[in-house]
């Protein structure tokens, strides 16, 4: 298997995230699972059912999140040249054709998160930036239209 980057925040968010739902949810739903077995047949009771499908759901993420902990390789961004556009970035940009900024920060796929800016190293958008320096342009095709965003700026947090 192949490690996964992850910026040390990413990390603890899943390692959080994990430890609320041994240590929380799965409780809980264990607790719910036998008050409605206690209510009798088991095959007309809609409680049960769903405590069921919510039990399945919590052990499917908790081995998802078992496993990309597992997988993930932690960088420490204070370790990475500067002046490229790399993992854990901050970028702003100037799309061309636009005339508009963005503000994007390179983090690994299971940190990406667009609404908040973070999209991953190997997105279209993430993979054209990689190696960038400012005042580089980096020309991303999608199906829509072809992109082309001015490196403005290069900021490690």
């Amino acid at each position: 298997m192949q490690r996964v980057p992850i910026t040390r925040n990413g990390y603890q968010k899943l390692q959080e995230e994990l430890e609320r739902l041994l240590k929380v949810e799965r409780p809980q739903i264990i607790k719910a699972i036998a008050e409605a077995r206690s209510h009798g047949d088991l095959s007309e009771n809609a409680e049960y059912h769903a405590a069921r499908e919510k039990q399945s759901f919590i052990e499917g993420r908790i081995n998802e999140l078992q496993s990309k902990l597992s997988l993930a390789d932690i960088i420490d961004t204070s370790k990475i040249t500067q002046s490229t556009v790399a993992f854990g970035a901050k970028v702003k940009v100037l799309d061309i054709q636009a005339d508009e900024e963005y503000s994007f920060t390179l983090v690994g796929p299971d940190e990406a998160d667009v609404k908040s800016g973070k999209i991953s190293i190997s997105s279209p958008v993430g993979r054209a930036l990689l190696g960038k320096k400012t005042g580089d342009t980096a020309i991303i095709k999608a199906p829509a239209r072809t992109m082309e965003y001015e490196i403005l700026e290069i900021n490690f947090e």
